[in-house]
């Protein structure tokens, strides 16, 4: 009988539920919007019941798709975005607040308040982080502060904290009625709650944010079987990883050797390399980050550049501006010109991410003159993505001591040959886009397919991977030295902006 591995992907936008077979094809595909939602500037959040709809409708209109049911699966995964942060009551599961997504900026006071004494650095070399509204801790930390009986309910042992990957398999393995409070060791390193050396939470960190230990899910492998699916048209599946989504697009991208890098263009943009067994510790402003753990082998870690804004502009020119209909008419808007016109757009909407850690900065247009029009604000829109990514590719390579020799790239706007052949002109390097670019539910996939043994070994998933597309620089030394100073001029307008 032909068997199948599936993977829901939680993302940031939507949640999809994808079937892939042993070569890595897609199967079966299904996808739902979710809303966003903005109560005042800076806060960002999801409704967590309208994604627990979402993931059980897309499961079943992909199963319904392919005529595919729960006999046809060996096991799902999960990945997800990773530093949104919820709370919920384990007797009813409603949750007590909409979830804080990880763009939120909400706790920018605990980050001074906690930077203070010690400086942003104060937990990097036990945590790998920065303090930084990115990263979920802060944000659970504010549930608690502020959402009415949070804290009462946590010490009664009513509350559990999680972040997606966790409020995903809690509902699907029995919710209410038993379900699992799980993370893994990539979700968690995630949290600044999290060591490095030992995979485990950490007391002193916990006490210095006043986290009470019993409302932590507990920490997993990524390629393990953590119970089966409770109800449902996939009852008795079982769920046998999880992964952050960037974490598992370097897995679907089998980035398994160090050195080997991929970048995901989606609503930010996240570059990672892996390097190891051991972890690397960043002196330009990047993170130390858990890539994955399969099984009972020793983790693997990698250094991590993540923008905040990345197909979230495009989203902004078309919501907010009206610039363009569908986020696809940026490409032949952009196309409309043969050069930025000397326009550079930053978006700082939440900050500024790696390296910079610029909590003060804020969204900036550059270089306007009356002759400066749509077209050229569109190619400047799809220009700051590559240059953001240039400046994270930058510091790694300086934390790294290792010169990138091809970045592999995933995502969806990957699809924009405007974007990826100046991401090869700006970087001077390769861009490899591959046959499958849906590398994030592609990764979660692989690590249930490891732990359900669909696959073998690494090599079994190293053979699955193809090139669709290269990208070679075009450009010569001087322009790219050139576009680049004014950038990088352009960057530091941004900064200080918020008192």
């Amino acid at each position: 009988m032909t068997s199948f591995v599936g993977a829901i992907d939680q993302g940031t936008t939507s949640t999809r539920f994808i079937v892939f077979d042993q070569a890595g094809n897609i199967v079966a595909s299904a996808q739902q919007e979710h809303a966003q939602i903005f109560p005042q500037p800076g806060w960002v959040e999801h409704a967590p019941m309208e994604i627990a709809r979402n993931t059980d409708s897309v499961i079943e209109r992909a199963l319904q798709s392919a005529r595919l049911t729960a006999q046809d699966l060996v096991g799902i995964g999960i990945t997800n975005q990773r530093e949104t942060t919820m709370i919920w009551d384990r007797r009813s599961g409603e949750p007590l607040h909409n979830a804080l997504v990880w763009q939120d900026t909400r706790v920018d006071p605990l980050v001074a308040y906690f930077s203070a004494e010690g400086g942003k650095d104060r937990f990097r070399a036990i945590t790998g982080l920065p303090l930084a509204s990115y990263f979920s801790g802060l944000k659970l930390k504010w549930l608690l502060d502020h959402v009415p009986n949070a804290r009462a309910l946590a010490d009664a042992g009513h509350l559990l904290f999680g972040t997606m990957d966790s409020w995903v398999l809690w509902n699907l393995t029995g919710g209410a009625n038993g379900g699992l409070h799980v993370t893994d060791v990539t979700n968690a390193s995630r949290t600044q709650l999290m060591r490095l050396d030992t995979l485990q939470w950490d007391d002193e960190l916990l006490r210095t944010f006043s986290i009470p230990r019993n409302v932590l899910p507990r920490i997993a492998s990524s390629s393990e079987i953590y119970g089966e699916v409770a109800s449902g048209p996939l009852k008795g599946v079982p769920i046998a990883g999880i992964l952050g989504d960037q974490q598992a697009a370097l897995v679907g991208q089998t980035c398994f050797q160090p050195g080997e890098a991929k970048n995901t263009y989606g609503t930010g943009c996240f570059l990672l390399m892996n390097t190891g067994n051991k972890p690397v510790s960043s002196v330009a402003g990047l993170v130390t980050t858990v890539a994955y753990q399969l099984g009972k082998d020793p983790a693997c870690f990698a250094l991590e550049g993540s923008i905040a804004i990345a197909g979230a502009l495009v989203q902004w020119l078309r919501d907010n501006l009206g610039l363009i209909q569908t986020s696809s008419d940026i490409d032949a808007l952009a196309k409309s010109v043969d050069d930025n016109g000397d326009v550079y757009i930053v978006p700082a909407f939440s900050g500024l991410y790696a390296p910079y850690w610029k909590d003060d900065a804020r969204g900036v247009i550059t270089g306007l003159t009356r002759y400066a029009h749509r077209g050229h604000i569109a190619r400047a829109t799809l220009e700051a993505v590559a240059y953001q990514t240039r400046d994270v590719v930058a510091a790694m390579e300086q934390d790294s001591r290792i010169q990138l020799q091809e970045l592999r790239v995933d995502g969806g706007m990957v699809v924009n040959d405007l974007l990826m052949q100046f991401q090869s002109d700006i970087l001077d390097v390769s861009v490899v886009r591959p046959k499958v670019t849906e590398t994030t539910a592609l990764g979660a996939a692989y690590a249930a397919g490891l732990a359900t043994g669909y696959w073998n070994s690494i090599d079994d998933l190293r053979r699955n991977w193809h090139v669709s597309h290269t990208w070679q620089p075009s450009m010569n030394k001087q322009d790219r030295g050139r576009l680049y100073s004014s950038w990088r001029k352009a960057v530091t307008r941004s900064f200080g902006w918020v008192e």
